[in-house]
């Protein structure tokens, strides 16, 4: 209480009430007051409404009004200054009407002293006082983020702030006639079940929680719980404060996903470089026994041979499509990315799965014709979008609807940081929608990992969505999946868009021809790849010297330097590795060309060869027309 009398109205018929009062005012021990009298209803009305004091000695009687009349009419107006009642009886259902009209406090005349009046004007003003802080420290709250609200030991809620509101659907007042388990569902029950025993016995508690809104939306609060003592006849009562985490684990889980596909591909572009190596030579040996081996049985054989030979192939450049950070097309060769329109991609599907599906299945496309243009790879692009759909088809045995839409986005920086793949950029989204079998949520984080399948032994390899989010990753994408076990999945697949760039056709591909007895040399650890390759060369009318390493290659071009036309060398081999060999045979003659061969073609390595002035990068495992195809192009024939 600060310094300043309290500024006090007494309304009261009888003059010598007010004489008797003002004597006790001057009493007063402690408490310091200003005494203003009034007479009639009417006038304390109107002192009432000048909000020039702090508190009302209200006599129960004032001639055909009651005093307790004041009391709403004041409340409605916003007065919050304390009443006390004065009574002549003190009549037990006039103190009850007092209580519940909502004065602090009534005081019977005949029994009325200065200390007692003092005292109760004192404790008026001090709750008053009070009451006010409270409502401050609930305003606070009511601006936290922080839900935070109490409930007593059998989970009735007494408390309920602005956020609890926001995060759980409920207003404080639907909230306070509830218990918390009529307001949310707990996903774990058993977590709650451990923490209260630690609550009752350290007095706090602390853990994460899946719960259920009234919306029926999931959401993951940080919880917090301290348990607050009976104070008085107060029992006790739980304080808990949630902040929603949702997002934020959305994030964590996008962002160790990312980890645990990179730690992966880490380890398949490994073992992917190991099988080019081997599916090379094979590949190149059965392509030229098949233009040598006359006797009929053999012939026969060599076509499923070679038809393995390139299965296997295409697997590790399904593993190399998930890992590295290059753009290839279907034969394995480089492409640069060119603007195209996604339109003709989807439609070009849509006739194809129209015409091998199931009837059991019905197509449905939305594809407008102002959607933008991407920079990309169309082949890939439509390995991309086939995979989805054959992956939709699969899931509905029994039939069911296939649906594939396209649209433009603008993604803002909001968005983005939702998004941890996602950009402030315009996109396309594709969306392809099933309502199959759906995926399990204890798989769905792992289906983009290589070799990762539900399906039967012999039906699936695990690696088509791999391959979809490397070469959608390649495109600078992302891709969102939604699922629902028995309602089916939709997959969303963001390509950064440009609004308005035109597409472009691609060129045709200059066709190789045989060579003209030029000498070439071969640099590959490998002598396997040496030795198939040299004789895949000469049957094409070329010379061909090999080297098993970067020293030898260097040591066999000084030596033929001038009857050297052509140089194919490996980039990763031991004791000098490819581009240091580039770098030192440039040195020796810059105009010498050169073809960079690399079984585990990462952007950096291409990027890098391509600085150092080679003419073209040739990925393993290649055949013999592409090898052919490669050389004739760079040596100009």
């Amino acid at each position: 209480m600060n310094n300043s009398p309290i500024q006090v109205l007494l309304i009261d018929d009888d003059e010598d009430d007010y004489i008797l009062i003002r004597a006790w005012f001057r009493e007063f021990q402690v408490t310091g007051c200003e005494l203003e009298w009034v007479d009639t209803y009417e006038v304390a009305r109107e002192a009432i409404a000048r909000h020039e004091h702090d508190i009302y000695l209200v006599d129960y009687r004032l001639g055909q009004h009651n005093g307790l009349e004041l009391l709403p009419e004041t409340m409605n107006n916003g007065d919050t200054c304390p009443f006390i009642l004065l009574t002549g009886q003190g009549a037990r259902e006039i103190d009850l009407e007092a209580m519940k009209a909502g004065a602090v406090d009534y005081l019977e005349k005949s029994q009325l002293t200065a200390p007692l009046l003092e005292r109760s004007i004192r404790y008026a003003i001090e709750r008053k006082q009070t009451e006010a802080k409270i409502r401050q420290q609930a305003a606070l709250l009511d601006v936290a983020t922080d839900a935070i609200f109490v409930h007593d030991l059998d989970n009735q809620i007494l408390y309920w702030n602005k956020a609890a509101e926001y995060l759980y659907g409920w207003k404080a007042e639907e909230a306070l006639t509830k218990k918390t388990q009529n307001l949310w569902q707990e996903k774990d029950l058993s977590k709650l079940s451990e923490a209260h025993p630690i609550l009752m016995k350290d007095g706090c508690w602390e853990g994460e929680l899946y719960q259920i809104t009234k919306h029926d939306q999931e959401i993951i609060v940080q919880s917090r719980w301290t348990l607050v003592p009976e104070v008085g006849h107060l029992s006790p009562s739980i304080l808990v404060v949630n902040t929603n985490i949702t997002q934020k684990k959305l994030l964590e889980s996008q962002f160790l996903r990312t980890q645990r596909l990179e730690s992966i591909g880490t380890l398949a572009s490994g073992i992917a470089h190991d099988l080019n190596n081997i599916l090379t030579p094979i590949l190149m040996t059965a392509q030229l026994l098949e233009t040598q081996v006359q006797e009929e049985r053999s012939r026969l054989l060599i076509p499923i041979l070679i038809a393995n030979a390139k299965r296997g192939a295409n697997l590790v450049k399904q593993v190399l499509s998930f890992t590295r950070g290059l753009d290839s097309d279907a034969s394995g060769s480089l492409g640069e990315p060119t603007p195209l329109q996604i339109k003709h991609l989807l439609r070009e599907i849509q006739q194809i799965i129209k015409e091998t599906f199931p009837k059991s299945i019905e197509v449905i496309t939305q594809i407008p014709q102002n959607l933008w243009t991407v920079s990309g790879d169309a082949t890939q692009l439509h390995q991309v979008f086939m995979n989805l759909c054959v992956n939709a088809r699969d899931a509905m045995p029994k039939g069911g609807t296939l649906k594939i839409t396209a649209e433009n986005l603008l993604v803002d920086e909001n968005y983005a940081r939702m998004h941890i793949d996602a950009q402030a950029q315009p996109y396309i989204i594709i969306t392809i929608t099933d309502n199959g079998i759906g995926i399990p949520p204890k798989i769905i984080d792992r289906i983009f990992e290589p070799f990762f399948t539900t399906k039967e032994l012999g039906k699936g390899t695990g690696l088509g969505l791999s391959t979809v989010l490397g070469i959608v990753k390649n495109h600078r994408g992302f891709i969102n999946v939604y699922s629902e076990e028995r309602k089916g999945s939709q997959f969303k697949v963001y390509l950064p868009a440009k609004k308005d760039t035109p597409e472009t056709i691609e060129e045709t591909e200059i066709s190789w021809t045989q060579g003209n007895g030029e000498l070439i040399l071969f640099v590959d650890d490998e002598a396997a790849i040496c030795d198939i390759t040299k004789m895949s060369l000469e049957n094409y009318n070329y010379k061909v010297i090999t080297a098993h390493d970067g020293i030898e290659a260097i040591a066999l071009y000084v030596e033929n330097r001038d009857e050297i036309s052509l140089v194919l060398t490996d980039m990763g081999m031991p004791r000098m590795d490819g581009l240091t060999s580039i770098r030192t045979i440039k040195k020796i003659n810059p105009n010498v060309k050169i073809i960079a061969i690399s079984g585990l073609a990462t952007s950096e390595n291409v990027n890098a060869a391509y600085d150092l002035g080679v003419k073209a990068f040739l990925p393993k495992p290649y055949t013999a027309n592409q090898l052919l195809k490669t050389i004739s192009t760079v040596i100009g024939h």
